[in-house]
């Protein structure tokens, strides 16, 4: 194989190695006592634990109320 079509491959693979070392290295500093488990309940599968809480998770602008005289947000003509 030729250099310059091996350079890419080289550099592609260094970077996934570094953006993988980083989410190590940010989850290793994370510093969470428990970082919660996965619960298998029925079909659906649960977290339990974590180190989140609802409350520290943003809340977005409520949607808007659907006019009574539209069709799903399109406006309905007479």
């Amino acid at each position: 194989m030729r250099r310059a079509a091996l350079a890419p491959v080289v550099a592609t693979v260094a970077a996934a190695a570094l953006l993988a070392g980083g989410a190590v290295y940010t989850v290793e500093r994370a510093g969470c006592d428990d970082p919660g488990h996965y619960v298998r309940n029925g079909d659906s599968v649960e977290l339990v634990g974590g180190c989140l809480e609802p409350g520290d998770l943003p809340v977005g602008p409520a949607p808007a109320a659907v006019d009574s005289r539209t069709d799903n947000g399109a406006q309905v003509r007479p």
